[in-house]
């Protein structure tokens, strides 16, 4: 992340003009669709698809999904059309192409039978088993949240992968890669090359696409309340988010 100091000023909303000539990235949850009280509770509209599909023509394919979730869930949610970056840029696709990630490692197992150990004596605990990487949700139990934290802290430092914390939960997966070092490799490549980056998202995993969309002369656009952030702009919230791309979207007649 960027050494500059995160600002808690109330941030402007993002002028319509910043999405022309935009190479635009997108946080899934929290920024697309509300977060859900499961991972699996999530639904994505087919209007949603439709004005996504027709934004990314009007950018001329400069329009990424950049998410947590692995790219086979991505897929799965319907965004099969989009060109994806997925586990926090671990995992690249262009729509109809094979996945681009490194392999599973025997230490995801491993954490992955920690947490469903840590997890089956906890109504409200769940393991979401990823692609690449395992993630513990304790949004139904917010008690469990600080032990949550201690073992998933515990499990990195003595299986060598990553911490990723999130809004009520903590996933574990290989290290090297972020949301921002996502917003740069799609950037080196096409469609992205050529656009100016602007990402949007709501959650701290998105501070690194903040700013890497600054350091390549772009904007973030924090969705939600007011926090230490570097983006530059804000949306209240995912209505905001839709009501603002639709001003992106050019239609016949």
């Amino acid at each position: 992340m960027s050494d500059s100091t995160p600002s808690l000023t109330t941030l402007p909303a993002p002028p319509a003009s910043l999405l022309t000539g935009a190479s635009l990235f997108l946080d899934f949850d929290g920024t697309l669709a509300p977060i859900a009280p499961t991972p699996d509770g999530v639904i994505v509209d087919e209007e949603l698809l439709a004005m996504l599909g027709d934004l990314r023509d009007a950018l001329e394919g400069r329009l990424a999904i950049v998410s947590g979730r692995s790219i086979a869930t991505l897929r799965d949610l319907g965004f099969g059309g989009f060109l994806l970056a997925g586990t926090h840029g671990l995992e690249f696709a262009q729509p109809g192409e094979q996945v681009e990630a490194p392999p599973r490692r025997p230490a995801v197992d491993d954490a992955e039978a920690a947490f469903h150990a840590f997890a089956h004596d906890k109504p409200g605990v769940l393991v979401e088993r990823k692609s690449i990487s395992v993630g513990l949700h304790f949004r139904g139990a917010p008690q469990w949240g600080e032990q949550a934290g201690e073992l998933a802290t515990d499990l990195a430092e003595r299986l060598g992968l990553a911490v990723q914390p999130g809004k009520m939960l903590f996933e574990l997966r290989p290290g090297g890669a972020d949301k921002g070092s996502a917003v740069h490799a799609l950037m080196a490549r096409s469609p992205m090359a050529g656009g100016r980056p602007l990402f949007i998202g709501d959650d701290v995993t998105d501070e690194e696409g903040f700013a890497a969309a600054a350091e390549l002369g772009g904007a973030g656009i924090l969705v939600g309340p007011p926090r230490a952030t570097l983006a530059a702009f804000s949306l209240e919230q995912v209505a905001a988010v839709r009501h603002y791309l639709e001003k992106g979207v050019v239609r016949p007649g």
